[in-house]
């Protein structure tokens, strides 16, 4: 019974499951982690942004050699598309790395039990894999890392043929004439993005009157531009109440947000990305006596406690933005908690990355945040247009604005949309994770030509005074 008995079992084995699980070994902990997917890394690695990732990136590299090189002196002749070569790419990345994280837990001396692990008590998991054959397993701590899933659309099912979540749209096996996506959030335009590159004709659903809602109005209004620039067209303030699947695609009714006559909309292939939702079927939370809110996510404490002695939560199966690093962090700072030492999370600086391009990335507030919340602040915005380095790289749309308090200076926000946003939103992260000023991401050296340059003088415009606009 020793061998089944541990201090740590987390149940998930995605981003925050196998995370906590390496630092909680690290830590001294004998520790399990739970995952009946029969591989590692949860959604994000599998069915997620790594699968993903590798799609954009080949579909811009396509893009950019079909219509981007020519004005750098680059001529290629005639460009093809070989799409399960593309599938395959993406499919070796996401086999990679999996195995890459089974070896992470046995260096680290992690037990992975290949299973569905269900709480049985105080203190007991039960695991049982994909055979029928189960095993019951003692823990000091159980942890709840088990992620989410896909948003069901009601008269809209999911058959991943013709109607597809993001798992579907990953591995389509011809690129659509038309794809229609319902949802502007961050996951519908970069699967979006994928197959309006390769050639499909693209339009984007949304009840509500803009895309991505939670980003910086401005960033909103500048992103939906761009996207309708390279081609996306967009249909908003609309609902979709209802598909019909046929032969030769999909026939999708649609009606005003606020009421109005009904139309039809003609899809080949039609993308449902309207949100996700917490993962938690099977797991014996309501005969556990495991708190719930109105969402379905399990309610914890600032230390990451459930209501039940002895058992935790983390990751998209609690409240906060469902986003891989959020939840890694949760499991780290929860691992040191359990061994006894002070773990935290500081959510005011979770970066938000939409993929696309160009990229968008946003830390902190937004202006309407700061508005509504009455805080006086300072804005500094500037363009790419005149970063010479995102001239010399023909990547010259987006901007870059960082929000500062009036009366200290202390960075408060930053969102940009821009080449590689992604990456220089960091710089901005790290700064606010010391509490600091826009004046002193200013004074900081930024080589020369770089795109983080337009960093520094978003700082500077801050105080009214950049150099080079």
């Amino acid at each position: 019974m020793a061998e089944n008995s541990f201090d740590v079992v987390v149940i998930g084995g995605g981003p925050g499951g196998y995370v906590c699980a390496i630092r909680a070994a690290q830590l001294g902990l004998k520790t399990a982690c739970v995952e009946k997917r029969g591989s590692l890394g949860g959604t994000c690695l599998n069915i997620g942004c790594i699968p993903s990732k590798a799609l954009l990136q080949a579909s811009e590299k396509y893009e950019e050699a079909c219509h981007g090189m020519a004005a750098m002196g680059i001529k290629t002749g005639k460009v093809e598309l070989d799409l399960a070569a593309m599938l395959g790419h993406k499919n070796k990345v996401v086999g990679d790395l999996t195995k890459g994280i089974e070896f992470l837990l046995k260096k680290n001396k992690v037990a992975y039990l290949k299973g569905a692990g269900r709480i049985a008590g105080k203190g007991a998991v039960k695991v049982e894999d994909a055979d029928g054959k189960s095993q019951d397993i003692a823990a000091k701590s159980i942890i709840i890392a088990t992620g989410s899933d896909h948003m069901a659309l009601p008269g809209v099912e999911i058959d991943e043929k013709r109607i597809v979540s993001s798992t579907g749209a990953l591995s389509l096996d011809k690129v659509p004439g038309h794809l229609v996506v319902i949802g502007g959030g961050y996951i519908g335009l970069e699967m979006g993005s994928v197959w309006l590159r390769l050639g499909a004709k693209v339009t984007v659903v949304e009840f509500l009157d803009r895309i991505v809602p939670g980003m910086d109005g401005e960033v909103g209004k500048a992103f939906q531009r761009t996207l309708k620039k390279q081609g996306m067209t967009f249909m908003l303030s609309t609902k979709v109440t209802g598909a019909k699947t046929g032969k030769s695609g999909v026939a999708l009714t649609l009606e005003p947000a606020k009421g109005g006559d009904a139309q039809e909309l003609e899809a080949d292939v039609v993308l449902v990305a309207i949100g996700r939702r917490p993962y938690t079927e099977g797991l014996g939370l309501k005969e556990a006596g495991i708190e719930t809110d109105k969402a379905g996510r399990v309610v914890i404490d600032d230390h990451f406690r459930t209501n039940i002695e002895g058992v935790y939560a983390i990751g998209d199966v609690v409240a906060g933005p469902m986003l891989a690093h959020k939840a890694e962090e949760e499991g780290v700072a929860l691992a040191e908690i359990l061994a006894g030492q002070a773990g935290h999370v500081n959510y005011e600086t979770v970066p938000g990355i939409v993929y696309t391009w160009p990229e968008v990335a946003a830390v902190g507030k937004t202006e309407e945040q700061l508005k509504e919340a009455g805080v006086e602040y300072k804005a500094g915005k500037f363009p790419f247009t005149a970063n010479s380095r995102a001239r010399a790289n023909l990547a010259t749309d987006g901007f870059v604005k960082i929000l500062a308090d009036a009366k200290t200076d202390r960075i408060l926000g930053a969102h940009i949309i821009g080449p590689d946003a992604g990456t220089l939103i960091h710089e901005v992260v790290v700064a606010m994770e010391f509490s600091g000023s826009a004046e002193d991401l200013a004074r900081c050296f930024h080589g020369h030509p770089t795109l983080n340059e337009a960093v520094k003088e978003a700082a500077l415009a801050v105080e009214g005074r950049p150099i080079h606009t």
